[in-house]
């Protein structure tokens, strides 16, 4: 059984941060290539925040580029965080966590991140 738990989302205020999680079990684990965060405000496509390979190669989109900081469990490499900092009102959004394995992709279920400003 493949499952993402992702968590740590929540209301924040312009400035502030918030750290992400999103810890994958399941057979997908064993082939994991890219694990990323993503996101989508209401009215809005899809997009992607950031990813992380399994050779530490790192992608951000430029609206997030030096306030994210994306990484991954250095043991278990089943874990990926988002690190949000200097968070903006236009950031809110849910969040979804993304796992490429075996050609396949997964996604958590969403967290729903909120900037007040």
């Amino acid at each position: 059984q493949v499952q993402l738990v992702e968590s740590g989302g929540g209301l924040v205020q312009a400035g502030g941060s918030l750290r992400l999680s999103c810890a994958a079990s399941g057979r997908i684990i064993f082939s994991i290539s890219t694990m990323g965060w993503y996101r989508q405000a209401p009215g809005k496509q899809r997009e992607l925040v950031a990813s992380i390979t399994r050779g530490g190669s790192i992608n951000y989109s430029d609206s997030v580029a030096g306030r994210f900081t994306i990484s991954r469990d250095n043991n278990a490499k089943n874990t990926v965080y988002l690190q949000m900092n200097s968070l903006k009102p236009e950031d809110t959004a849910v969040y979804y966590c993304n796992v490429l394995s075996a050609g396949n992709a997964y996604w958590g279920q969403g967290t729903q991140v909120t900037v007040s400003s």
